[in-house]
């Protein structure tokens, strides 16, 4: 069985295990995804300086795996340390970041950002510009209430997004809209078919993206 590795910059072994059996959900065949957690940081990733702190962390948790690879998947939005861990090893590297847009702006397609993080908006931003996607991009919408709250109710999680999702197609003109955020996982695969327009839940579309990379590389 070939093995790829999840890697959550987040602290929470619960959010890891969620993202783990989304991602195992997606795997190709003859294919494991196993997930590793990061020893030192924050639950929940909620600002541009806990993200780019994050990027060690993610070099750290590749270091202490074990065992031979067929992929990497970063399941942070932002995708903290992609570019050093690219420079360290030849197996395929996706973010969920740089995935789920490159699956949203598919055939040029408007798509906008729905998340809870309002202290990374300016950072999530940026790096839509920096993968060179900007001008395809509606906006950012942000659900209301303190995220960590948000997350802790996965009903009222999901209604909340929801509520943001509508405001980024009937508001922005987004004809599709990304889910921002790996510890969004479970909210973003029950939106993915509720809108008219497509919801991109990221660890789906980066298990979708690895699957491609891992295919022409076979």
């Amino acid at each position: 069985m070939r093995e790829i590795l999840l890697i959550n910059p987040n602290t929470s072994v619960d959010t890891t295990a969620m993202m783990v059996a989304i991602a195992q959900t997606c795997a190709p065949n003859g294919y494991m995804v196993s997930g590793a957690t990061a020893a030192r940081g924050v639950s929940m990733i909620l600002d541009a300086e806990r993200l780019q702190d994050a990027s060690e962390e993610v070099i750290e948790s590749w270091k202490r795996h074990r065992g031979d690879l067929s992929g990497i998947v970063i399941s942070a939005f932002g995708d903290p340390g992609i570019d050093m861990l690219r420079a360290l090893t030849d197996v395929p590297i996706v973010g969920i970041f740089e995935a789920s847009l490159f699956e949203a702006a598919q055939g040029d397609r408007p798509f906008g950002i729905a998340t809870v993080t309002p202290d990374l908006a300016d950072t999530i931003d940026a790096n839509v510009q920096k993968v060179g996607l900007g001008r395809l991009y509606t906006g950012i919408r942000l659900t209301k209430g303190d995220p960590m709250t948000l997350v802790s109710d996965p009903a009222r999680l999901e209604a909340a997004l929801a509520d943001a999702v509508a405001r980024c197609i009937a508001d922005d003109g987004a004809r599709a809209v990304v889910i921002g955020g790996g510890p969004l996982g479970q909210a973003a695969v029950a939106l993915a078919h509720r809108f008219s327009v497509p919801v991109i839940a990221p660890i789906s579309a980066a298990m979708r993206r690895i699957s491609a990379l891992l295919t022409m590389s076979s």
